[in-house]
């Protein structure tokens, strides 16, 4: 198996030249689907190419942008720097709604000296740059740039990339002021492949990925690139526009590509069910589907539940759904749910979880359930639960936060050392042998042999000295009232009169004309639902309008930024708190 990225490629363009590498479906111009293709030889080619100009042009060792659409030319970009001896920083154009902000926090952060787009895409980056006052150390190259430029002058080639080598930085998508930078080596990513190969079973031959999911989103990348490079399997993918606007699209490459390994967050599977219905359920067929890797922090059983049902009609089986976990910090992969058997749900004590408790349940025991979905074991990496505050292992049935060690976990944040530090050189207050592992700030624990996501650590509601999961009281309100828009639901704590308060903001749906007609209707049942169902009280509800509440680029509700713009008033209301300062 290769160690860097270039071995990859290379074994694959020697091994079978002329098969299909990669295929990109575009929509953009044809609704049912245009398809470019990119064989082993073509790819090694055009990177190797692109890599001698960047070269060239004095790119060893520094930053790389790609900016570029989805597409064979983000592939070709990306890995010509990374197989040039550059830090590619897999980004997004401008032109990518909503996360202007982003893009240029992490263009300051990274500060590339390189970034490569298409010709399409050159004017609208550059014109971004300046609006947004970028420093102008940063050149703008293309694909047919970088061929001029190694036409015109070949140097020797020099030493290849090393798996020490940092290969990428890996900007995580959730939605702090400023965007950390995972370095990500040559022999992390394909370690990293190599864990998820074995995991969901991939061989050469029979298996390919299929997947919509944006390249610049750490499960997308390796999705849709690593793995098939280092697994030597053929990637199909879409632009998540093309998604969104005909989720079938995503069912019918599925159902055209037998062995598909694919993956998405829990919202596209219900966004599924809710859109794919009636004629468009003739022609599908998922009963050859490898894999669909659900990789949300947590799975939630009513999803898979849900699509189960509404897709079992054209082939799809339990044991197909593959609940997940994994982080930027960790490359992406960590575990998975055992091949061949259903997702193992379990019921528990949502109070007894609250106070760090697994106690188990029976689905009939009515609110005071939580259920949860199990993510497996990880695959040739060490997971440890472990008390945040005193750093020592808990017991298995006990929440803590997940500590990782494996050969995966990145080196550490682009340009912070201190939080490097503390995040992947953590010590167990144990022995002198214990350190060395990655924080990932998430919350779980051992039940059964599998491990169980509960939530962030972070994002936790402490109210009376019980945690209450977030995302398990945003999916209450979900079901309290169909005004509510589904998963655009943000629950957070804010200080109130000396103690911590619930807020929740949530969305309506757009086909609703007159929403303050009904703020008093659902409100009620808002403050019905959470008191029930966790016996907490909901001090302020915000009934917001479509496309308010913040996002981050992987598509997860970001409940800080929606935290700090409800303290920012941008949702007028009187609860808001008196003294928000020190809060915010």
């Amino acid at each position: 198996m290769p160690n860097t990225l270039i071995h990859g490629l290379a074994r694959a363009a020697a091994t079978t030249p002329d098969s299909t590498a990669f295929t990109f479906v575009d929509y953009s111009q044809d609704i049912t689907g245009s398809a470019s293709t990119m064989t082993w030889r073509a790819l090694e080619r055009r990177v190797r190419t692109a890599a001698a100009g960047l070269r060239q042009a004095g790119a060893m060792g520094e930053r790389v942008a790609v900016v570029a659409p989805q597409g064979l030319d983000y592939i070709v970009g990306f890995l010509a720097a990374a197989c040039a001896g550059a830090i590619a920083v897999p980004l997004f154009p401008p032109s990518l709604p909503g996360h202007e902000n982003k893009l240029t926090a992490v263009l300051q952060d990274a500060a590339p000296l390189f970034a490569f787009t298409t010709e399409e895409h050159r004017q609208s980056f550059t014109d971004f740059c300046a609006a947004r006052q970028i420093p102008s150390g940063c050149r703008v190259v293309t694909e047919r740039e970088l061929k001029e430029t190694a036409r015109e002058s070949l140097p020797p080639e020099p030493p290849l990339p090393q798996p020490g080598d940092v290969a990428y930085l890996q900007y995580t998508s959730g939605s702090t002021r400023i965007p950390s930078g995972v370095e990500i080596t040559h022999a992390n990513v394909c370690v990293n492949a190599r864990q998820a190969l074995e995991a969901y079973d991939l061989r050469t031959g029979r298996n390919c990925t299929v997947g919509w999911l944006p390249l610049y989103h750490d499960m997308g990348l390796v999705l849709a690139v690593a793995l098939p490079l280092v697994g030597h399997v053929p990637s199909v993918l879409m632009d998540p526009l093309a998604f969104i606007q005909q989720p079938v699209r995503w069912l019918r490459l599925l159902s055209q590509h037998p062995g598909a390994l694919t993956a998405a967050p829990n919202f596209a599977y219900d966004y599924c069910v809710r859109r794919v219905q009636g004629e468009e359920l003739s022609g599908l067929s998922l009963g050859a589907v490898t894999a669909m890797v659900n990789g949300s922090e947590p799975v939630k059983a009513g999803t898979l539940e849900r699509f189960q049902r509404a897709f079992a009609s054209v082939g799809m089986m339990r044991p197909i759904m593959r609940p997940s976990y994994g982080l930027a910090e960790a490359t992406v992969f960590v575990c998975a749910s055992p091949a061949g058997e259903e997702p193992a749900v379990t019921c528990f004590d949502r109070g007894e979880l609250g106070q760090g408790t697994a106690r188990v349940l029976e689905k009939t025991d009515g609110p005071a359930v939580a259920e949860l979905v199990a993510c497996g074991r990880p695959v040739d990496q060490e997971i440890v639960i472990v008390d945040p505050a005193t750093c020592l292992p808990r017991a298995d049935g006990q929440v803590g936060e997940i500590w990782l060690r494996g050969p995966n976990v990145g080196r550490g944040y682009w340009g912070r050392r201190e939080q490097s530090e503390a995040t992947f050189r953590a010590a167990l207050q144990v022995d002198d042998s214990s350190a060395g592992w990655l924080r990932t700030g998430d919350l779980g624990m051992w039940h059964d042999k599998q491990l169980y996501v509960t939530g962030r650590l972070k994002d936790l509601v402490i109210i009376d000295g019980t945690n209450h999961y977030p995302h398990d009281i945003e999916e209450t309100v979900q079901d309290a009232h169909p005004t509510i828009r589904p998963h655009h639901i943000a629950a957070f704590a804010v200080a109130s009169s000396d103690q911590e308060s619930l807020v929740v903001v949530a969305e309506h749906r757009r086909d609703i004309s007159d929403p303050q007609r009904l703020l008093d209707e659902v409100t009620r049942a808002v403050r019905a639902a959470v008191a029930t169902g966790h016996g907490v009280s909901v001090h302020d509800f915000v009934l917001a309008p479509p496309d308010t509440v913040p996002h981050t680029t992987s598509g997860k509700v970001a409940r800080s930024a929606c935290r700090e713009q409800y303290l920012a008033g941008t949702w007028k209301t009187d609860a808001l708190p008196q003294e928000r300062t020190g809060d915010a």
